[in-house]
């Protein structure tokens, strides 16, 4: 599933004004709690749930990082001039045609680290202004979903984009199911730290 519920908050949660930080952070964490219980409902009530059925009888909520204001992230996406035509590996050894748009860069913890921004091709028509960050860090496949999390934005004149990893959520391959086919990050999206923001691994 590449349309998350982050998209909700993708043009909703601008910069933080400094003179209102504690109120505007408060109404910021406020919406992506109000967000994630969305999210919630729809994986318990929902036909096309990811879950397996017998999860989702049970089901009592996804699992998630502390929101925190220090992994969300504000710069420019740095477009490629010629976007390069590559295929991802999914999950079920498919492939899925995708442009390289661009480059994210950010700074956490002194160092800098890069994100490669890709464009989904063939996606419905409502969907073609999608861009898509599939990564790995070095919590995958302890507390985060082994297969990687992807974060989705949403293509636009400007070339500022807020990138937050609290926003970051598991494929649909991460519940159980095996109808689903989900890219798999490449290793140039790997991120040598762990990212502690965002959706945990379903369970053990």
């Amino acid at each position: 599933m590449i349309i998350s519920f982050s998209l909700i908050l993708s043009l909703a949660t601008a910069a933080i004004a400094p003179g209102t930080f504690l109120q505007e952070e408060a109404a910021y964490v406020q919406t992506i709690m109000l967000q994630r219980r969305a999210k919630d409902e729809e994986f318990k009530q929902s036909a096309e749930s990811p879950l397996l059925e017998k999860d989702r009888r049970a089901f009592q909520g996804l699992h998630y990082f502390p929101i925190a204001v220090n992994y969300r992230f504000t710069g420019a996406i740095v477009k490629n001039s010629k976007p390069e035509t590559l295929e991802l590996v999914t999950s079920n050894g498919r492939t899925k045609k995708a442009h390289r748009y661009g480059s994210f860069t950010f700074q956490m913890n002194g160092q800098t680290h890069r994100l490669q921004v890709y464009k989904l091709l063939d996606l419905p028509a409502p969907y073609q202004n999608y861009l898509f960050i599939p990564f790995t860090d070095a919590a995958s496949g302890e507390e985060s979903y082994g297969g990687g999390r992807y974060i989705d934005l949403i293509e636009q004149k400007s070339k500022e984009y807020v990138v937050d990893f609290n926003l970051a959520y598991n494929p649909s391959c991460a519940y159980g199911r095996n109808d689903f086919s989900c890219p798999l990050p490449p290793q140039e999206n790997h991120l040598p730290v762990s990212i502690a923001a965002g959706e945990k691994k379903w369970k053990e």
